[in-house]
Order: structure tokens, then sequence, then C-alpha cells
């Protein structure tokens, strides 16, 4: 619309102009052909606006959305349709990313995720590897196998991902996955604001089991962030989700408080309720308090369980729909709480933390309050005593530091009660491994098919181990991995030598402390290739687990990581071992 805009308002100049001229008694006028030199002077114009903007052919109407628009939407949780693309195609995408407001990581936006012609995680899936919209050379926006990182560009690169600027990602952004070019892969993603490019000058290998097919798959995967997709060039896999009005199917509540205070309306104990809808051809919105209407059963005017029904009765564009749809859940009313005693004190109060040359300079260190054991009784308005369930309360943290702490225990209503907790240093003792190497001299070894003996850390105590590190040097994952387990394999954590990790204690982990990435990764993993290495890992006793390291590099750079505060321990049953991935380590020199 803009070009159009320039373009008619030439026009309208030349015309004028040619109106002027009529007026004049010199008659040349008539000798020159109009049409022609219109014709050319618009096209001169307009080819002026086009710029490097690519024309999208071929667009096709698939309108749907992906992530909860309330943000919520976790890492791999929610994905796009699955768009194939054959050997010399492009594939072209248009859509809306929502980024939050309130996001403070610079990772909450998506990816894009290119595997083989398989369905996701399932037999014979593999991935090339993904592209994260934003850029950060020291962190992990770029991963896989097939992905090379040197060939990524981005007009904002962030230093780390706590950078300020991720609203810069959100608006209307294009993807193109190009296949066009025998002789390469490309793939762009922009808004017209932040564009980020990965160029790599050859195609992709073929990682079909059947060698005929040499299709790929791409998929988005957002997180923190949700899509609202628009238009494709590909038909997905599943078909096309059209933008005529839809009538709702379904919902799910989300948000249902578990208690209520006896004497809160219903619409004020409901007002942070929102309900996911899914609406026909599978498109889905998230609705707020507002918009649905609530009844309890039985009333709101006695304590005891209560179900919550809720109805709504709109189309996806907002218009009263033939069949209103109902999702119930259930709470409870209970009496306002006066005050909250500890009428049982928590099982673990004899706390540990360990001060490796990883954290020696670190300030603001603290640990998680483990309410294991304990009881909290809270007194009604009314007088009548209830335990409370711990999950319902807060805790204040604990300083790293030895000596006695006192924990604050808060409850919904505001009312608190307090506990006492002592800290220690740990001890410390070495662990050898019971072979000199682990992993294969050429730095072959595949991801998690060899590991070190695995160490047991009783409660209180750290354990360190040494070795060398060596690395086939093409990715910051080809290193040493720590994983924490129980004598029964179930995993804790693992947790990488370049500021990664995952698993149950390490994601959605509020409390958690990581020292964050290098400030040169090229020259990190330069220097990993025979770095000397040690690893310490404590059983802090409360239910968590710090791991530390520091790498001394092949050129005699020193560096450190930490990963504190690892969850969802058994500190009866913590175990460590050692992994890697284009790597092998040396023990025992």
């Amino acid at each position: 619309m803009r070009h159009f805009k320039k373009i008619a308002s030439v026009c309208c100049s030349i015309a004028l102009g040619m109106l002027a001229l009529t007026g004049c008694e010199d008659e040349h006028f008539s000798n020159i052909n109009a049409p022609d030199w219109l014709s050319e002077k618009v096209d001169s114009i307009a080819n002026a606006q086009k710029g490097d903007d690519e024309v999208l052919e071929g667009m096709m109407e698939d309108v749907y959305t992906i992530g909860n628009t309330d943000y919520s939407s976790g890492w791999w949780t929610v994905f796009s349709k699955y768009y194939v693309i054959p050997e010399g195609k492009k594939w072209n995408a248009v859509f809306n990313l929502s980024i939050n407001p309130a996001a403070s990581n610079t990772y909450k936006n998506f990816a894009l995720i290119i595997c083989n012609d398989n369905e996701r995680e399932g037999e014979g899936y593999l991935e090339y590897g993904a592209i994260r919209y934003d850029n950060q050379p020291s962190g992990n926006s770029e991963w896989g196998d097939y992905i090379d990182r040197s060939y990524v560009q981005s007009t904002l690169t962030f230093e780390t991902d706590t950078d300020e600027g991720i609203s810069q990602l959100g608006g209307k952004v294009t993807l193109t996955v190009d296949r066009s070019d025998p002789e390469s892969f490309r793939v762009t993603i922009t808004n017209g604001t932040v564009t980020k490019t990965y160029n790599q000058p050859s195609p992709l290998v073929n990682l079909n089991a059947d060698e005929s097919n040499t299709n790929i798959r791409c998929f988005l995967a957002p997180e923190g962030s949700y899509i609202n997709f628009q238009q494709t060039n590909i038909e997905p896999i599943g078909g096309l989700t059209s933008a005529e009005d839809k009538n709702p199917l379904s919902m799910t509540l989300q948000g249902v408080p578990d208690e209520v205070d006896l004497g809160v309306p219903l619409d004020s104990a409901m007002a942070d309720v929102t309900a996911v809808v899914t609406f026909e051809e599978g498109v889905t919105k998230t609705v707020t308090a507002e918009e649905l209407s609530f009844s309890s059963i039985p009333d709101m005017d006695t304590e005891g369980e209560k179900t919550l029904v809720a109805i709504y009765n709109k189309t996806f564009k907002g218009e009263n729909c033939e069949q209103p749809i109902m999702a119930s859940a259930t709470f409870s009313v209970v009496e306002k709480i006066a005050s909250i005693e500890v009428t049982a004190q928590p099982s673990r109060k004899n706390y540990y933390y360990y001060t490796s040359p990883a954290t020696e300079g670190m300030t603001g260190r603290t640990l998680a309050f483990d309410p294991t054991g304990m009881e909290v009784t809270a007194t009604s308005v009314t007088g009548t005593e209830r335990v409370m369930d711990n999950s319902k309360l807060t805790f204040s943290t604990i300083p790293a530091t030895v000596g006695d702490h006192t924990v604050t225990i808060t409850a919904a209503e505001g009312v608190t009660a307090t506990v006492s907790v002592n800290v220690s240093e740990s001890v410390d003792s070495e662990v050898h491994n019971s072979t000199n190497m682990v992993g294969a001299e050429d730095n072959s070894t595949a991801w998690w098919t060899v590991f070190s003996d695995d160490f047991n850390v009783p409660a209180g105590e750290t354990k360190f181990i040494s070795f060398t590190n060596y690395t086939n040097g093409v990715n910051n994952w080809n290193n040493y991995s720590v994983v924490l387990r129980k004598a029964d394999l179930t995993e804790y954590a693992v947790v990488r030598a370049d500021n990664y990790g995952w698993g149950a204690g390490y994601e959605d982990n509020v409390n958690l402390q990581t020292s964050g990435g290098q400030s040169d990764w090229a020259a990190w993993l330069a220097e990993m290739n025979g770095a000397k290495v040690t690893v310490y890992v404590t059983n802090c006793g409360n239910g968590t687990a710090d791991v530390q390291a520091v790498m001394q590099g092949a050129a005699g750079t020193t560096y450190t990581q930490y990963y504190l505060g690892i969850n969802t321990v058994d500190l009866s049953d913590l175990n460590f071992a050692l992994t890697m991935e284009g790597c092998h380590l040396v023990f025992n020199e």
C-alpha cells in the first residue's frame, strides 16, 4: 500500500504538469508519447521502492494460535503444524509473534525446528537442529549437529540472555526456509526491524531412512510467547485452517484457586481465571474471566468443597455461538486465616554449602528452605484450626553463610510464622574413576552412550573429581556433562560445561542460580581441548544439590561454572556421573 500511495502521488504531479503544458503556446508537447513516458516513470519509482523485500507467492490462509496467550507456555510444550519442504522448494510463512511485555529473558520468543520427515520424537525422528529468533553468540540461540553457528547473522545481537530489547522481536514475522538452490540451505526470519539469517553454503544431508525421500519437516516451538499463524505457501500436514468464524468446541480452565475465603463473592474469587478455548479446525484462544459466566455448586455461603462451572458462548470472532460450551473445576471455601503457627518442626534443619574457586567471589548466594516434615496450623477468624498444605505457603530464602538463620513462612492472607535452620560449610573429599579414560580417544563418542562411574554424595558432603577434557571443538556441547541421579539411574538433572541444563531439578526452578555463559565462547571452546577440569558436587541437605566447575584452559585461561540449588533431590540418594558427546575424558593423570 505504501508503494501505491507514492506512485499515485507521482501520477497526480505528472497529470497536473501535463495540464499546465496544454496552456502553453509551444506545440512540442504533442510530440511526447505520454502513455509510454508515464508508464516508464511509474515503473522506475515502483522498482526503486521494492528494495530487497522478497515477493511472497502462492500464499494460503492458515489461521491458528500456537501457545497460551497469557505467555505461560513452557519450552517444548506447544508446537505449530508440520510443514514439509521438498528438495528444491522454499517455504514461506507469515505470522504475528506476541512477546510478553514482562519477559526478562531473550530466549522467550520462538525457535524454528528442522527435522527429517518423521513425527516429532517418534521412531526414526532426527533433528538437523533449531534456530531461535533471538541471536546470542554466547548462549544457545541455535543448536543441533547440522547447524553451524558461524553461518548465522542478525541485525540484533544479545550478549547475555537477560539483555533488554526482546520486545523488538515481536510483530508480524516473515519466515523463509529455502532449499531452492541445490548447493545451499538458507533461513531468513524478519519482522522488518530485526532480521536473522542462516546461510549454509552446502545442502542439508538426508536424514531419512528411505534415501529416496529427500523431504524435511519444519515446525515452530514458542516459549513464554505465542504465535498467531496467518499464511503459508505450503499446505501443512493436517491441512489449512480457515479464518472464517468458528464455533467453540471445548475449553480448559486455568488459574482456579484451590481455596477461597468464606464471604468472598464468586466473581471476585475467580477474577484471575482464564480458559483455553478450542474452536473448529483446531484454532485455540485464551479468554479472560470477564468473558466467562461462573456458578458454584453448591453456593458460596458455607465451607466445603465446591464445583466451579464456567460457561462460554462466543465464536472465535466474538459473536454469539450456536451452542455454548462448559468446563468445570473444584475448589474449597474455607474460613479466613487469622494466624499460623509451626506445630511440627521440619525434619531437615541442617543445611550446607561449599565454596570453590567458581563461587568464592559470589555475592547474594542463598539456599532454598526445605519444608519436609513441617506442619503449620492455621487459626481462622472464628477460632477454628486446620493443618495447612505446605504447597500453599511461601518461604524466605536462607543466606549461604555459617550460622543460625530465621525463615519466614507466609500464608496467602499475609500472615506469617518463623522457623530456624542452621547453615554449615560442607566438607569435601576427592573421588576417582575406576578407568583412566571415558569416551573414544578420537572424540567420536555419541551422546548418552558412555559414562564414568557413579559417585555417591552423602547429605552435607561435597565430592570432587579432576580430569582432562578433550573435544573435537565442533560445538559448545562437545565437552563433558554432569548427570545427577539416583542409584536406580532416575535423573534429577543434567548440566553441561557450556551453561545449559535440563531435568526435573533444573527446569522451572525459581531458586536455581547459574553463573551464565562465557564472554567469548569461541576462545573457551578452543581452550577446552586439553582443559584441566575439577567438578564439585554438594549435597546441601535441603533437597537440593550444587554443581561447580573450575576449568583451566589449554592456553592457561581459568574458566568457572556453577549450578546452585538443583532441586527435587532425595538427600539420601544423590549420585553423579560424567558423560560427553564428541569428547573424551582422561582421569588419574
